[in-house]
This record gives C-alpha cells, structure tokens and sequence, in this order.
C-alpha cells in the first residue's frame, strides 16, 4: 500500500466510529415519528399530517394497493387531506367529508393548502385580528394556499393576495387526528 493510501486509510479508520455514531442518529431521528399503533412510520414523517393532492383525478381505493377497489375519484387539485396512516407507497387519508381512503404517495404534495367546507364565506383579514380590514372573501368549497399557522390564525395566499383566517374556520390546519386511523376505507363519506 503506498504512503498516501495508508494515510487516508488510516484516517477513514479513526473516523469510522464518528461516521457510524452520526449515522445511527440519522437513522434514530427519523425513527422517531410512529403511527398511532405505535409502528414506526415507513417515511420517519409524522402522522396525522397534511398533504394536499396533485391532480385533480385521484383515484381513492379501499386498501394499498392497486389490486384494491377505486371507492371514488377526488377532482380538486391542492385538496388538503390528513394523513392518518401509511405504508411506504401509499397514505391512509382523511378528506374535508371526513371519509376514509388509501392514495399513492405519487399523487400527494407536501404542499400545504387550506379548504373552505362550509356553506359561508370566509373572510381574509390583513392581519390577526377580527378588527383587521377584510382583504377578500374565500367562497364555499374554495382551496387557498397555506404558508403558516400561528395563535389560531393562519396566513395563506392565492395569487397576488395574502391575508389571514381564523384557523378552527378552515380544514387543513388542525393539529389533531380528523379520523380514526382504524376505520376502515370508504366510511364516512357524507
């Protein structure tokens, strides 16, 4: 072996327990994250967490997999639904119906967004505050980005114009599980 390569050699050897110390925190970080049976989850992301989807023709299916029944077909692109659960290539979700179903991962974004279900316009405020001037109104069945949440209000965005809403208003912002991860896919669809 020359000179240069045992140098090298013997410096990667020194080196091997701090590269294999920060390795098993890598891997101890992302082990972190569990679904609520307490399994660690397949991606080390949390759950329940947001996802919006990426087209709108999202086939929903009974199970993982695509040997399962299409239940329905979501047509919103930048939907927001919460994952409740998953495998490595598909998410268990909940949508703004709270009904259940199983998507692919490749049809999700991480993106995050926001969803008026009510029947009411919601109005966007120039800041935190009821008092603040009313910049717009989001309508009924509307879907509007999401940049923050923070004291019960959240800040989205829809083109040009930014503003804030009252978070417990629109679905996409909760912090707590929507439904129960062990429901079974295609229940509660109103």
């Amino acid at each position: 072996m020359s000179s240069k390569a045992a140098i090298i050699f013997q410096s990667l050897r020194r080196r091997a327990p701090v590269l294999a110390a920060v390795a098993g925190l890598a891997v101890m970080a992302g082990a972190g994250q569990t679904m609520p049976d307490g399994r660690p989850t397949p991606t080390g992301l949390e759950v329940p967490r947001w996802i919006s989807l990426k087209s709108s023709h999202v086939r929903a299916r009974q199970g993982p997999g695509l040997d399962y029944p299409i239940l329905w077909e979501y047509r919103a692109a930048g939907l927001p639904v919460q994952v409740v659960a998953e495998t490595t290539e598909w998410r268990k979700v909940c949508d703004p119906d709270g009904a259940v179903a199983w998507i692919h991962r490749t049809v999700s974004s991480g993106r995050r967004s926001v969803f008026n279900n009510s029947d009411a316009e919601i109005p966007i405020h120039a800041g935190r505050s009821e008092t603040s001037p009313v910049r717009a109104r989001l309508q009924p069945r509307s879907i509007v980005s999401l940049d923050e949440c923070e004291d019960g209000w959240c800040r989205v965005r829809a083109r040009r114009l930014e503003g804030w809403v009252v978070q417990r208003a629109v679905f996409g912002a909760q912090s707590r599980a929507l439904c129960n991860a062990n429901r079974p896919a295609g229940t509660g669809r109103g």
